[in-house]
């Protein structure tokens, strides 16, 4: 009992690096020492930070901190499934639609919760994992893509901002079970959003268009990510 208890105990060392991994990339290793499912917990919160530097004052994920972090768990046998928290408000189109392919290449069970919100190109973050939660207060905002540069009135520019809105609504589509021709109709809806076309979707909206697969909390999270561990635990030891 007293050799389990040390092994289950951490040292200021431990929990020193334990709260720099949290600070730094937004990730931590669940159950390490407690028996159950080993977990990889990553957040998505604030800004998505592309290839340019979001200011000092505002939150930010890094893709280049997240990247590494999914591939560590797809090659970890210490993972057995991660679990991913959004709240953002959108930000970078190439670095979001990079983290939510990664996540979706995952080959281990993956379970996304969004909580507060998973606006603009946090919806294919928030669909990248095999299995979505929403909070019932959380909420989904779909727009247009929209260009923070310098944008050439030419048809070529024009052409490339309509393919990359296909990029992001084909990835949607094929990730949950909303169609991309009902996700374009809440794109370019006139009359929700003021001074701008889109949808805001609560919790059990966008449960109901398909978007997100069941509303629910963490524990709802954690316990289908269990049960999905469970059910692959039980396939390998078939095979």
């Amino acid at each position: 009992m007293m050799e389990q208890r040390r092994d289950t105990e951490q040292t200021p060392e431990k929990k020193e690096e334990k709260r720099e991994e949290i600070k730094e990339t937004g990730t931590l290793e669940l159950n390490r020492n407690s028996g159950r499912h080993r977990i990889q917990l990553m957040t998505i919160i604030g800004e998505i930070e592309g290839h340019e530097a979001v200011s000092g004052n505002t939150k930010a994920t890094k893709y280049e901190h997240l990247l590494p972090r999914l591939a560590e768990a797809e090659d970890s046998e210490d993972v057995e499934g991660v679990l991913i928290l959004l709240n953002t408000l959108g930000g970078d189109v190439e670095a979001g639609l990079a983290i939510a392919e990664m996540i979706a290449s995952l080959s281990k069970p993956t379970v996304s919760l969004v909580l507060g919100g998973s606006h603009s190109i946090g919806g294919p973050l928030a669909v990248s994992a095999d299995y979505s939660f929403i909070v019932p207060s959380g909420t989904m905002i779909i727009h247009p893509v929209r260009s923070s540069g310098m944008f050439i009135g030419v048809y070529q520019s024009y052409r490339n901002m309509e393919r990359t809105q296909d990029r992001i609504t084909n990835f949607i589509a094929e990730h949950s079970k909303i169609s991309q021709k009902r996700l374009e109709e809440l794109m370019l809806d006139p009359t929700q959003l003021v001074k701008d076309v889109g949808t805001m979707l609560e919790g059990e909206d966008a449960v109901r268009e398909g978007l997100i697969d069941e509303v629910g909390g963490i524990s709802q999270a954690m316990q289908k990510l269990h049960e999905m561990i469970e059910e692959r635990r039980e396939v390998g030891d078939c095979d």
